[in-house]
Formats: structure tokens, sequence, C-alpha cells
């Protein structure tokens, strides 16, 4: 892994005097535009956060939806947080990005934030580019680390480049790969609670309907443990056994990329540079090759086993416990033992 240093110099032509002040001229001030699942907040939230404190300054979180005022007072105990922001609007509920981005622009326009901050989830990625778009600024996206205020890490070349990128925009918009900071706690916070009068229907989407593949395993990127298959199990049926193994562990159940193009299992398995990005305490992986492409996903996992028959597998350079042998005798007896 090598590092590279790179500068971007965006424009700073401003749509709305509301965003000319440069982030240099004020205090560092974050806002945090926050996931929500149902009548609580995503636990990627609590990741970022950890993230806006890095930069330093105050940290405050945007809630919207027709729940948000209940969610906004279980946001405000979280550690680290000093306000937040909430918008009663039931055009909020799906996180539909042009409502999202005019509720942002509103709220940035009477506050003036210097950081702008979404997880690097599929919610985050789909409404960064456009309130990038709308504050005529360059986005930053799945930052590792904060440098200093307006200079972040970043992975590169599918994590085997990081890049070193200082922004001189006058907003830091950035995403946050949530694997790489550390939880926030959920309680000791004791952060005001107000609505915010910003407007936040488009009139240009309207949401319709969420297809969900429902499961009484744990979500990939939130599990302890991810027990993840490649094309060493031949077929779908094999992956039977994994669910078997994860039920024991009470751990979710993943893929290679060569697993869901098989046809083995569905692509919301699939975990990788185009999938998931997990770092669960265990992560087992069964017939996996270890491709460039899912270690991008899995790395920074805290413990990896491997099994896989060929000893010249990559997966074993980052493993750190790997058995070489036939996954049909060893993941059964495995299970059968814990």
């Amino acid at each position: 892994m090598f590092a590279v240093r790179q500068t971007v110099r965006a424009g700073v032509r401003l749509r709305s005097s509301a965003f000319a002040s440069a982030a240099s001229s004020r205090n560092a001030s974050s806002l945090i535009i926050a996931d929500s699942v149902g009548d609580n907040y995503d636990a990627s939230l609590l990741h970022v956060v950890s993230a806006a404190q890095k930069i330093g300054g105050s940290v405050s979180v945007l809630v919207g939806g027709s729940n948000a005022a209940a969610i906004g007072e279980k946001v405000s105990k979280i550690a680290g947080v000093d306000s937040v922001l909430t918008s009663e609007d039931a055009g909020l509920d799906h996180a539909v990005a042009e409502n999202v981005t005019k509720l942002v622009e509103g709220v940035q326009g009477e506050k003036s934030f210097s950081h702008i901050l979404v997880a690097a989830t599929n919610s985050g990625k789909n409404i960064l580019p456009r309130i990038a778009a709308k504050l005529d600024v360059a986005p930053v996206s799945e930052i590792l680390s904060v440098e200093s205020e307006n200079t972040f890490t970043r992975p590169m070349y599918a994590g085997n480049a990081i890049a070193t990128v200082e922004t001189s925009d006058s907003v830091c918009l950035l995403s946050v790969r949530t694997t790489a900071f550390e939880k926030a706690a959920e309680e000791g916070g004791s952060a005001s609670v107000e609505p915010c009068s910003a407007g936040a229907d488009a009139g240009l989407t309207q949401w319709v309907s969420d297809e969900v593949v429902k499961s009484d395993r744990p979500e990939i990127t939130a599990a302890d443990v991810v027990v993840a298959g490649g094309r060493g199990l031949k077929n779908g049926e094999n992956f039977e056994m994994l669910y078997k193994l994860a039920d024991k562990v009470n751990g979710a159940v993943g893929a290679s990329r060569a697993a869901v193009d098989a046809g083995y299992v569905p692509n919301d398995m699939q975990i990788g540079q185009t999938g998931k990005v997990c770092a669960p305490n265990l992560y087992v992986a069964v017939g996996i090759s270890g491709a460039i492409q899912h270690l991008a996903g899995m790395k920074d996992s805290k413990c990896i086993v491997s099994i896989n028959k060929d000893p010249e597998a990559p997966i074993f350079q980052v493993s750190d416990y790997g058995l070489e042998a036939d996954l049909f005798n060893a993941v059964p007896e495995l299970t059968e033992k814990i």
C-alpha cells in the first residue's frame, strides 16, 4: 500500500450568497445528515459523529421524516452531539435525494456550517452528489481519517492506495466510511433539539415503494460476525452450510462478487468494492480467493479467518488465521463443534 497526496482545488463559484462564507473564516461547525430506520436512527450515525468530533468545533445532526421529533430526542443523547435539528415532514421518510437536498440548502443558508457529513451508505451516496451540485463544491468521498479541518484521507484503487486530499472549497462536503471510525457512545449527550423551518418538498420525485429482502440474521454492515462464501462453494445450495454456521454464532452471511455473478446468492449479499463494506469483529471467508475487489470490503475486520484448499490463495495474506482444507469437510465440522 502506498500514499498519494492529491489536492482538490475546486472552483468556489457559488449559486447563493448563503454559502459564501469560507470555512477558514469561521470556527469549524459540522452538520451530519442522519439516516433513519423506522422510529430510530441508523447505527452508521454513531461512526459519523466520531468523524465530526475529530474535525473539531460544534456537531449538529439533521433528522428528517414523520418521526423526526422522536428520533431527534434519541440522537440528542449521543455523546459528542451539541444540537439536533428536526424536520417533521413525511416527504423525508425515504430519504428522497431531491427533498433532502432542498432541506439541507435551507438549513445551510440559515446556519452556514463549515462541514456537511453523511455516512457512505447507499442513502448517503445518493444524496451527496446532489448537495455538492447545489452548493457548487467538490465532495470528498469515503474519508478514512481527518488530518485537519480541510485535509482528509480516502482510499483509491480498491484500497491499495490512500490519498491525502486537501480541499479549498467554502464548505467541506464529506462522506464517511463508517468502518474507519469507532462508534460514538449512544448515551451521555444532552444536545438541544430544535425544529427547523426549511422546506423539504422539492416537488420533483415521489417515493413509490421499497423492495427490501427481510432476514432474521443481522445486517452485514452492522454484524459482529460475518461468514462469507465465494465461488469455491460451487453452487447456491452449498451456501446452506454457511447459513447454519452463521446461525450458530448469530452472524450475517455475505458473498464475493464471483459468487453473486455466478447466481449463487442475490446481490444484496455482495461484499467488496462494488458491494457492501464491513468491519466485523470476526470475518470468516470460505472458498474465497481474496481478489483485491473483495478485500476492499472486508480488510478492516478485527479478525479474519480463511478456509481455502489453495495454499497460494491471496486471502491468506490478510488473514489472522488460515485453514488449508476442503471447505466441504471443514465447515460442517466447525459448525458441529461450536
